[in-house]
């Protein structure tokens, strides 16, 4: 890791993924609460007692609501800006969060997960973004990963509260209400964040704005967001990207047409192919089973599902940092290729286990402890951080959000199919499924996604599409 270069990245800039903690948290906390509002005991509330479907809904609402926000930000991520974009992340959090926590009735309570949701969808959508265009290119993927990393440790911090909560009176409302003072921190870092340079040079290349202006505001954010050490080379910089800007043409708005045509629709193909990916090569499913594998292993733990979900957070907290460490000198194919390839092995042996060797317990932890590290070292950071990285300037917005939506839509596919496909063909050909689907996405990683590891947003456009 280059700490020398980390050091020119002011603090704050890491107020950016704290949306990637709040849904992280949201994901972890969401379990504990439904248990929570169902008890006639601990709930607090008279209608506790809530069917399957009303527990789906309120299980699903942030979901739901993230794909609401994903559908906002096509529209309006290029007029708000990233900066404005996470400010009302942030605003979204706190008032679905709050809206949640005192909720007077059920209907409230799933409008409160909805709007959570949208705030989700935002923050998902602007955070890649303005990492990819503030951080220096040595450090650019080291910073994004950062997102990834925060929602595993918003997953942990969420199983852990949630199971210290889960016996309190009411504790589904503390476990919602706790993401409040998050938001609150998250909305006023990113207050006192610049805008990105880069959105403001666009601006400025298409006429929307004072031009000389513009350039002096993005003269400054470079300061501001790579510290003193940078002053005097800001103003070069500037000149540099508007140079490279008008090489590549970003002179007119992108039309819907344009962006399922040449470099636009590539990058839509790169994009929106590693996300499906990442949600249909079963990590909800691996997860599903986590607890009955190791207990069947004879973990006496196992038997706890709140303590399961632990381990495996923390373990996955610790390959997320691995990625975060090395990605940046490795590059990023070679993590989604070793980690992919480790993703088939671990599926195999999965679908193997519960077909033919139902006794060698160990080899299904073997394979449980290999998806779940591999997955984060390649697909769980490397994701989120080729699709910052890979469209062009003037698309960015747009595509971002069309990934995003393509994300949460397949996340969204993928949970309601797996209950009736485990019963339908049971856990051993669900497995082997998508084992293969894991090998369909090695080939698709090989011939369709370029190394970016070194090059600047602007090159990428240049080089890699």
């Amino acid at each position: 890791m280059d700490f020398m270069a980390l050091k020119t990245i002011p603090s704050l800039l890491q107020f950016s993924p704290f949306g990637g903690l709040l849904f992280g948290y949201d994901i972890g906390a969401t379990s504990s609460a439904t248990i929570s509002i169902q008890s006639p005991s601990q709930s607090g509330i008279t209608w506790y007692d809530l069917d399957s479907v009303e527990i789906g809904l309120l299980t699903s609402g942030s979901l739901y609501g993230a794909l609401i926000g994903s559908v906002l930000a096509f529209n309006i991520a290029d007029f708000l800006g990233r900066r404005r974009e996470l400010l009302v992340a942030a605003l979204m959090y706190l008032v679905g969060a709050l809206i949640t926590a005192f909720a007077p009735n059920y209907p409230v309570l799933v409008i409160g997960r909805l709007v959570f949701g949208i705030g989700i969808g935002l923050a998902m959508h602007a955070a890649p973004m303005y990492i990819a265009e503030t951080a220096p290119t040595p450090i650019r993927g080291q910073l994004i990963s950062l997102k990834e990393f925060f929602i595993v440790i918003g997953i942990v911090a969420g199983y852990g509260l949630g199971s210290v909560l889960v016996d309190t009176v009411a504790g589904w409302r503390y476990m919602f209400g706790i993401s409040s003072p998050v938001a609150v921190i998250m909305g006023f870092g990113m207050w006192w964040l610049p805008a990105s340079p880069r959105w403001l040079l666009l601006r400025a290349i298409q006429g929307k704005g004072d031009l000389q202006n513009l350039k002096d505001t993005a003269i400054s954010s470079l300061c501001q967001l790579q510290g003193p050490t940078f002053h005097d080379s800001a103003s070069q910089q500037v000149d540099e990207i508007m140079a490279e800007f008008s090489y590549i043409g970003v002179e007119n708005e992108v039309t819907f047409v344009e962006m399922f045509r040449g470099k636009c629709r590539k990058a839509l193909v790169i994009s929106a192919g590693l996300v499906l990916f990442q949600q249909i090569t079963g990590q909800p499913s691996v997860l599903y089973y986590a607890a009955s594998i190791l207990q069947s292993a004879g973990f006496s733990l196992a038997a706890d599902a709140t303590r399961v979900s632990i381990l495996l957070g923390v373990f996955k907290l610790i390959m997320t940092g691995v990625a975060v460490v090395v990605v940046d000198r490795l590059g990023r194919r070679p993590l989604l290729l070793g980690g992919v390839s480790g993703i088939v092995i671990s599926l195999f042996l999965l679908g193997s286990y519960y077909i033919f060797l139902d006794n060698a317990a160990v080899l299904a932890v073997v394979g449980l402890l290999l998806y779940v590290g591999c997955y984060q070292i390649s697909f769980g950071p490397m994701g989120w951080l080729m699709i910052a990285e890979i469209f062009p300037l003037r698309l960015r917005g747009r595509g971002l959000s069309i990934a995003v939506l393509v994300n949460f839509a397949a996340n969204a596919l993928v949970t309601f199919a797996f209950s009736p496909l485990k019963d339908l063909l049971g856990a051993g050909i669900l497995f082997y499924i998508f084992c293969a689907i894991a090998v369909a996405s090695l080939v698709f990683i090989y011939f369709i996604v370029p190394e970016t590891k070194g090059l600047t947003l602007e090159e990428i456009e240049a080089k890699c599409l």
